[in-house]
This record gives C-alpha cells, sequence and structure tokens, in this order.
C-alpha cells in the first residue's frame, strides 16, 4: 500500500526479503543495545523505505520507551508493547498483576495493564523465549514536553542555570529525551533512554519542561515522568501525522510532494546530521559564539532550513515511536516558525492537538501551551504584527476542550528569540495542569478578553479570568491599549480599570469601534490580575491582517 508520496508503507519482513535491500543509516539501539532497528532506502523511480526486525526469529525485545527507571502513568490502563516471533507467547508482570499476549504476524505484541496506583519502585517483567527484567520502574504522572527551540533550550542554559543543574537531584523525576531524528514514515522506536533527575543529567534537557515537571511532582507528591520530544525551528505541521486530514495541512504537504519524489533520500541523511549536530548549536546560541558550519543541504528545488520543516517528519520519527505510552497530558511551546503564516495557524495548531489526541485514544487529554512572549524592538506606534497574529491564533486554540494557556508577553527579551526564564513558563504551564488536569481550584491564567460595550465615545471591556481583580503591574497607567474609528486607522489609547472591566478611549477617535491590547512583536503592556499573571494580547476587531493569505 503507497502512501500520498508515492512510497511503500513500511512492513515487517522475513530475513530473506531483509537481504534485498541494502542499509543507510542506523536509526537508534532498541532498549538496552538488545536490537537495533534500522531505516531501510531503496528501489528503483520511487524511494521505499521499509522497517525490518533484526533478527526476525528473535527474543523478545521492548521499544526505548519502556525501559528502566521509567514512570507509568496512574489510573488509566497502561500498554506495554514490543516484538517476538511470530505466535510467540508473552506475559507481563508488575506489581501483582500478570498479563498474557501472542504476538501477532509480523512479531508485535501489546498487553494493557490494569490502571496502577502512584508509588514505586516495582520491577516490570517481560517473558518470552527470554526474560527481560525492568527494574526501578515508578507510578505517577507522564506528560509529553514538545516543540521548537524555546521547547528544547537547555536547563543549563536558562537563567540561574548553574545553580539551577547543581539543585536538581529528584529521584522520583525521570526523564526521557529523544534525539533530533526525521522521517518519510512512521518510525517504530526511537534514541533515548530514561534517566533519574540528577544534576549529571537534567542540564541538557529541557528547561521549560523540567521546571514544568518540578512544580507538579511539588504539588502532587507523585512521581513525574517527562517525555522530551523538541527541536528548533521546526514549524507545527512537521509535527503532525500524515493522517491529519485538515485543508490547509494537505496544502502544505502538496507543496512538498515532487521534492520528496527525487530528494527522499538526501533529504532524510540531511536532517539527520543536522539532528546529530543541534546540542553545538545551542552551545554556541547561549555562549555567543560562532555556530559551526552546518552540512550543506542538497540541491533541491526548494530551500531548507536547517531544520526539518516537511509534514510529518518529525511527528514519524520522534512522537509516533512513544505512541501508545499512557500519559496524562502535553505541554507545547511552538509558534514562531509559524509566524509568518500565523492565519494558517489558526487551523494547524488545533488540527496538531486533535491529531494527537486520536492517535494516542485517551480521549481529549490535557492540552497546555506557551503563547509566544515577546521578542524584537518596541514600535513607537499601533503598527501591523505577524507575532501579534499567531498569538491570537494560539489564544483562539482555547477553544478546545481540556486546554489551558501560559501567557509569557511579559517574560520575554527584545534581543533574544529564547528568553532565559524559562522557570516561570514551567510555573505558568503548571498552573494550568492544575486546573485542567488535576482540577485544582487555582487561578490559572491572566484576563482573557471577553466581550465590549461602545458608550458615549468610550470601551468598556470586559475580562474573564480578572482573578481577585484587574492591576496595571508596576502601577498606573495602564499601556498597551489602542483604539481605531471606521477608518481602521489606530493610535494609543488612554485606558483605566474601572472593577474588573477596562475603560478605553482616545481624544483622536471620537467614535472608537475597535480596540487592540499588546498588538506588536515586543509590546508595552501591563494588565494583569492581582495573581500575577498577565493578560494575554487581543484584538476586538476581525479586520484582516497582514497573514491572511499567506500559506
Amino acid at each position: 500500500m503507497e502512501n500520498q508520496y508515492g512510497y511503500k508503507k513500511r512492513v515487517a519482513c522475513s530475513a530473506e526479503v531483509c537481504d534485498e535491500w541494502r542499509v543507510r543509516r542506523s536509526l537508534c539501539e532498541r532498549n538496552r543495545g538488545q536490537m537495533k532497528r534500522s531505516t531501510m532506502f531503496a528501489g528503483v523511480g520511487s524511494i521505499l523505505l521499509i522497517a525490518c526486525l533484526f533478527p526476525c526469529a528473535a527474543d523478545v525485545t521492548l521499544p526505548a520507551v519502556i525501559g528502566e527507571n521509567m514512570v507509568l502513568q496512574r489510573g488509566m490502563e497502561v500498554p506495554v508493547w514490543g516484538w517476538a516471533d511470530p505466535g510467540e507467547e508473552v506475559a507481563v508482570a508488575i506489581k501483582g498483576q500478570h498479563v498474557t499476549t501472542k504476538a501477532d504476524s509480523n512479531g508485535k505484541w501489546t498487553v494493557k495493564l490494569q490502571p496502577l496506583e502512584a508509588g514505586g519502585p516495582f520491577e516490570l517483567i517481560v517473558r518470552g523465549t527470554n526474560t527481560i527484567t525492568l527494574s526501578d520502574v515508578l507510578v505517577g504522572e507522564v506528560w509529553i514536553c514538545s516543540g521548537q527551540s524555546n521547547m528544547e533550550w537547555m536547563v543549563q542554559h536558562c537563567d540561574n542555570g548553574v545553580q539551577e543543574v547543581a539543585n536538581a537531584y529528584h529521584p522520583t523525576i525521570r526523564l526521557f529525551s529523544i534525539a533530533n531524528n526525521a522521517s518519510a514514515e512512521p518510525l517504530e522506536d526511537c534514541e533515548a533512554r530514561w534517566e533519574i533527575c540528577r544534576p549529571s543529567t537534567v542540564g541538557d534537557f529541557s528547561g521549560v519542561g523540567y521546571f514544568f515537571g518540578r512544580e507538579i511532582a511539588g504539588e502532587l507528591d507523585v512521581p513525574v515522568g517527562l517525555i522530551n520530544a523538541s527541536w528548533g525551528g521546526t514549524p507545527v505541521e512537521t509535527w503532525t501525522s500524515s493522517d491529519a486530514q485538515d485543508q490547509e495541512f494537505r496544502g502544505i504537504v502538496e507543496k512538498w510532494e515532487p521534492v520528496l519524489r527525487e530528494h527522499t533520500s538526501e533529504i532524510a541523511d540531511y536532517y539527520l546530521e543536522m539532528g546529530k549536530g543541534m546540542d553545538d548549536v545551542y552551545y554556541a546560541l547561549y555562549a555567543g559564539t560562532a555556530v559551526a558550519p552546518r552540512p550543506t543541504p542538497p540541491e533541491v528545488s526548494v530551500k531548507l532550513s536547517g531544520v526539518p520543516g516537511i509534514p510529518s517528519w518529525c511527528y514519524n520519527a520522534m512522537i509516533a515511536p512513544v505512541v501508545p505510552y499512557a500519559i496524562k497530558g502535553a505541554i507545547w511551546y511552538q509558534g514562531e516558525s509559524n509566524a509568518n503564516r500565523a492565519y494558517q495557524y489558526r487551523r494547524l495548531f488545533p488540527a496538531l492537538i486533535r491529531d494527537w489526541r486520536r492517535v494516542w485514544g485517551q480521549g481529549d487529554f490535557p492540552f497546555l501551551f506557551v503563547q509566544l512572549a515577546n521578542f524584537r524592538e518596541t514600535m513607537d506606534e499601533p503598527k501591523q504584527s505577524n507575532w501579534a497574529e499567531l498569538r491570537e491564533a494560539q489564544l483562539m486554540t482555547l477553544a478546545l476542550p481540556n486546554t489551558a494557556m501560559a501567557v509569557a508577553i511579559d517574560i520575554g527579551e527584545a534581543d533574544d528569540i529564547h528568553p532565559g526564564n524559562k522557570q516561570e513558563v514551567g510555573r505558568r504551564l503548571a498552573l494550568g495542569a492544575l486546573k485542567v488536569a488535576y482540577d485544582r481550584d487555582v487561578i490559572h491564567s491572566g484576563p482573557l478578553y471577553d466581550s465590549m460595550v461602545i458608550e458615549s465615545g468610550r470601551i468598556r471591556l470586559r475580562f474573564k479570568h480578572a482573578g481577585s481583580g484587574l492591576v496595571a503591574r508596576g502601577g498606573e497607567p495602564l499601556r498597551g491599549f489602542a483604539v481605531a474609528g471606521e477608518d481602521k486607522k489606530f493610535v494609543w489609547a488612554d485606558a483605566r480599570i474601572e472593577g474588573d472591566e477596562v475603560e478605553v478611549s482616545s481624544r483622536d477617535v471620537q467614535n472608537p469601534v475597535a480596540v487592540r491590547y499588546a498588538w506588536a512583536d515586543n509590546p508595552a503592556c501591563n494588565l494583569c490580575n492581582n495573581e500575577g499573571l498577565p493578560a494575554s494580547p487581543f484584538r476586538t476587531d476581525d479586520w484582516a491582517g497582514v497573514t491572511v493569505n499567506r500559506k
């Protein structure tokens, strides 16, 4: 069966068939080196991508995500899967449970453990013709951490990084960081291993992920497992599966099809080399030194950036291998690479969330995300902004159930797209988790625009999530508000707080019809609630922006 690119779907194959194909690159080592899986390229006219099981008659094996030191999700069925001889009986045991199954004709097997209570450490035992014993297994809360560079940004490079790393001894927090990789087809395994959170392991882990997990572990007093799958510079469409039947997504795929028909192998090798060197890139960015020369992109008919932007390729290599590992939810920090197509992001981002919820099969699991921080120079006058439009698309995504957004409009840096204060980002995401995932009675959001009333040359704005009251951070006056009349020309406005409302006006606009707040790449704005959470940028109009026609 062929996919949309004309490539054959990957299948498990016999040793005789496997021998016909040339191994182009090794993907990863299966759990603790028990087994290697390879991505293969070959064929005449089109590229055939086939994953083979080595050896085809072999011991029971497990994917990397099921290994020693892992955290299993509490309170729900827990899938455990792996590979064995076709028809081989496999038994899985943990904490008094004992479940058996048989491998299918392709050698794949899956069992589901009944819900477990938080605790540990336990042993998980898998028996077939051989026995695998996984020690130091905990049960608690598991979260996926994904996105681009601000999610990937390492703990050691965050504010107070040296001290944060030195103090990061949390034996019940476990870290699983997936190596950067991209693939034209879904892979069954990835390069990673579960590690205990300690100074020797946390430095290279996602700062946002770690600070989020630390907050959750402290609040809930249970083990926390963090699965980091992030890569700087990646657009949202590369993290979405090819089965996400969204019209916008399909349009992006069609642009890539002619390129991939001719250059899949070259592009895959290029991205593999890029992935291997990303740590060096981030060290250089943090230290302010020159970035080492990157691999030369293949000569194709479209420009390749330094990281994959091809639809589904990061999903295939970095998300698919951990599905259906039981999770509580996901945290997401991405959007910079889609800012020039912000209007399109209104569809692409919700499509990703629906897609992940579909493939995991856990219903509408909690999905928390970070709104883009302030960045670049501050404008003297109100202007259009693609970053503001991207933030609006993120704000609109809150219409999906079980979502929450951490506003970061006050903790960015004008001259650094990677602001160092990831601690506060993690804390705000954790507030969203406590509310959405754990039903805690907390103020988890800053003010969000709700409605407006026009009266006597003024506009009164009402807000949700005002908390215990609206305030101007740093004291009056309120900053960041602009108004416009029917001519659609915005000017700075006077604004003042009246209870849970904000009144906005300008002597230059006698009959205002629209308000915008913090509508800029790096706005000067200060509305928040008494709990210190900033208001999200917003606009009351729906006038065409600068990205409305960009695809």
